[in-house]
């Protein structure tokens, strides 16, 4: 059962002082949370806030979307069309090239490298963020961190896992209001869009909050 954590900043400065400078593995934070629930704002919100009170690059914030299967890779799938449509379902993202990166990050005087997600494009950059040996704290966020099924297995490649806990029906309707202004759709074009796949995702994220340690809270979410 997951605990309510109150000063997510107090605890990652905590975790800092703990560690001390000396040798070891960077320590590596999961944040799963459901789509809308704005982990990608919250994680960089985070990664702020430490930086400025420890030092600068101590701790970084990445998302999991670089890990999506590329358009040309969804095109080979027994049902492309299928495939497009659930794109973001667990199985249309590269879960085996993720396990790679998290184990190298137990290195701390290696520096890693980290794929990106060109929105304009629709299609994931190999490389494009590189996570230098002075980072001690990676905080990643992704939909399916926490999933147990469909290959993701890598919760315990973690050092901490985190749920951030917004209600269904708040992210749905931020999840509404994104497609509406990103794609110019009406209301009702955006609503069956989170029919087909996005609420189908939510649900299967949720069943992963019970796997979290802690449960964060978004400061905007009513907004």
């Amino acid at each position: 059962m997951p605990f309510a954590l109150s000063n997510s900043v107090e605890h990652l400065l905590g975790l800092i002082s703990r560690q001390g400078g000396g040798p070891g593995h960077r320590i590596l934070i999961a944040l799963a949370g459901l789509p809308g629930s704005g982990k990608s704002t919250v994680t960089a919100q985070l990664a702020n806030a430490v930086n400025s009170q420890a030092c600068a690059h101590v701790m970084m914030a990445l998302g999991m979307d670089g890990f999506h299967l590329s358009k040309a890779r969804l095109s080979h799938f027994p049902d492309p069309t299928k495939a497009f449509r659930r794109r973001g379902a667990p199985w249309t993202f590269d879960v085996v090239a993720l396990g790679q990166p998290l184990l190298d990050f137990r290195e701390r005087e290696t520096s890693v490298l980290w794929p990106d997600f060109e929105h304009g494009v629709g299609d994931p950059v190999a490389n494009a963020i590189t996570v230098q040996p002075s980072t001690r704290i990676v905080l990643i966020e992704g939909l399916y961190l926490l999933h147990h099924d469909h290959g993701w297995q890598c919760a315990h490649l973690f050092d901490k896992c985190w749920f951030l806990d917004v209600g269904m029906e708040v992210a749905m309707d931020r999840l509404t209001q994104r497609h509406m202004a990103a794609n110019t759709q009406s209301r009702e074009v955006a609503l069956q869009r989170l029919a087909v796949n996005d609420r189908l995702n939510a649900e299967m994220v949720l069943k992963s909050r019970q796997h979290a340690q802690w449960l964060i809270e978004n400061p905007d979410q009513e907004r």
